[in-house]
């Protein structure tokens, strides 16, 4: 029988991923840090499931923030008053806004959340 899941907990065993973007998002670290950080987390989780005896390992399944809005992002679909930031700032900003800029709008979709 092939094993495989269909989903993986994103934020680390330690909750690592959210207390590095919380740092990014207070200026603790910056982005080069934040993307370790997450580098890191996605390399654990695949060699975890790879020593599970998982014979799929799934991909995408992690996101810093959203993959709806990594969707957005992959497919360059990112509103022009976001196009003076780059990187994670561009990434988070459309997620939370900045001074001056607002988040992208919430949609419903189903029983979700997404922007």
């Amino acid at each position: 029988m092939k094993t495989t899941i269909l989903g993986y907990p994103r934020i680390g065993t330690r909750r690592e991923l959210k207390f590095a973007t919380e740092d990014f998002w207070a200026g603790r670290i910056d982005a080069s840090a934040l993307e370790k950080a997450g580098a890191d987390l996605r390399g654990a989780v695949w060699t975890g499931l790879r020593d599970a005896g998982l014979d799929a390992i799934p991909s995408n399944t992690f996101s810093f923030y959203d993959q709806v809005l990594d969707t957005s992002v992959l497919v360059d679909a990112v509103p022009e008053r976001y196009r003076g930031l780059d990187g994670l700032d561009r990434y988070f900003a459309m997620a939370r806004g900045v001074q001056d800029i607002p988040a992208m709008e919430m949609t419903k979709w189903f029983d979700t959340n997404y922007h």
